[in-house]
């Protein structure tokens, strides 16, 4: 990055690689953004890059009276470089999703202020300390109350309004249609795992169930105590909704196989362990409850999925639900399985384990994270319950 300062202002502008002045942005929508710094006057303004990610550049920009923060996205992976090109237009859609999640979910998706296509920049609301990356906090061994009920809470919501259970066909087309050009961003010698793999991705591309964020990792997610945030939906679309709820799941399984290569004698894990063991089956069962509650809520509406009209017995509809949950279930295992075999052999992998400094230790964690991963995806259909799963982990891995 090439540090200058904007004279008239005073207001540091940053160049990133590909020639875009996020700085200079800040003047650019100033009509939109500046009365969040203070109003007109922007002296004493300070823009600091933030962004630790692999495709984008973040800032937090802070004014006398406010603050919000910028994120550009460049037209090529930050974490490759120039030989790995990939479009800018994912900041319209994830624009696009935070505007549509925050309104169907807005205790945890943070709010929308401008966003300038032409620099491929976003403004939003800043969330500030003591808000970390959720990652972040499962890395120090961090307890968060309120993780299960408030991301159970995002996905039963978002995943349920804009889904054909709520919308008439003709409306879900039209959004699918709204979402249908970020597809490319979001697909980049064991046989039975090929063959599952194989239809993982086939419903991947093909299912359009639900606005997925598409990237419901532990590093998209901020939190407190009493808070959790949203972020970074770059990869929204229309997809499969196991797929948001798997990636979720899938990083606290991994997190939880990477805690004994942070244990210490101050600090052995095995309490935290078992709360993150608790967090996966709270997050599971406080989501089945959340959304079938919106669904019964909502059955008698525009709905074309399921017809009360044809589905009017109380226990047609019951098992029809239960069948509903029971496929989605093994939806979030594959997805979930097929992300953490990713993190772990893939170009991207995850600070969980990237963070352990004893080598032979985080060799342990990955191989143990990686036979949880390949026998939940090849045997997924024969699980019925999160306990289930639970039991092959501690069998795996015991806490």
């Amino acid at each position: 990055m090439i540090k200058r300062f904007c004279g008239r202002h005073g207001i540091r502008r940053r160049v990133s690689r590909a020639g875009r002045e996020v700085g200079g942005g800040v003047h650019k929508v100033g009509a939109a953004l500046t009365a969040r710094l203070g109003g007109g006057q922007l002296d004493g303004v300070e823009i600091r890059e933030v962004g630790d990610g692999n495709l984008n550049f973040v800032y937090i920009v802070l004014g006398p009276a406010g603050s919000f923060v910028l994120k550009q996205a460049l037209p090529y992976i930050r974490c490759v470089g120039e030989s790995w090109p990939m479009t800018k237009e994912r900041a319209y859609f994830e624009a696009l999703a935070l505007k549509e999640h925050g309104r169907l979910c807005p205790d945890h998706v943070p709010e929308v202020y401008h966003f300038d296509r032409s620099m491929s920049v976003i403004g939003m609301r800043y969330l500030e300390p003591p808000h970390i990356i959720l990652r972040k906090g499962l890395i120090a061994g961090i307890e968060y109350p309120l993780l299960a009920e408030h991301m159970s809470e995002y996905m039963a919501k978002t995943l349920f309004f804009t889904s054909l259970l709520y919308h008439s066909t003709a409306e879900h087309r039209r959004a699918v249609a709204e979402f249908c050009g970020n597809l490319e961003l979001s697909v980049r010698e064991d046989d039975a795992l090929k063959i599952e793999v194989a239809g993982l991705k086939s419903m991947f591309c093909e299912r359009a169930q639900a606005l997925i964020h598409g990237d419901l990792h532990t590093g998209s997610i901020m939190v407190t105590s009493d808070s959790t945030q949203v972020i970074d939906p770059e990869f929204a679309f229309y997809g499969p909704m196991g797929f948001d709820i798997g990636a979720f799941l899938g990083n606290l399984i991994l997190a939880y196989f990477s805690q004994d290569g942070h244990a210490n004698e101050g600090h052995d894990r095995k309490a935290y362990k078992q709360w993150i063991l608790r967090t996966i089956v709270e997050t599971w069962d406080l989501f089945q409850k959340k959304f079938i509650s919106l669904w019964d809520e909502h059955k008698d509406g525009k709905g074309e999925a399921y017809l009360i009209s044809i589905y009017n017995k109380p226990e047609l509809w019951i098992s029809l639900q239960q069948k509903y949950l029971k496929d989605l279930f093994h939806d979030a295992l594959g997805f979930g399985a097929a992300k953490m075999i990713r993190r772990i052999v893939g170009i991207a992998h995850v600070e969980d384990f990237e963070s352990i400094a004893d080598a032979s230790k985080r060799a342990s964690c990955e191989r143990n994270a990686l036979n949880c991963a390949k026998r939940l995806l090849k045997e997924r259909r024969q699980f019925e319950t999160v306990g289930q799963v639970i039991s092959v982990i501690q069998e795996i891995q015991p806490y």
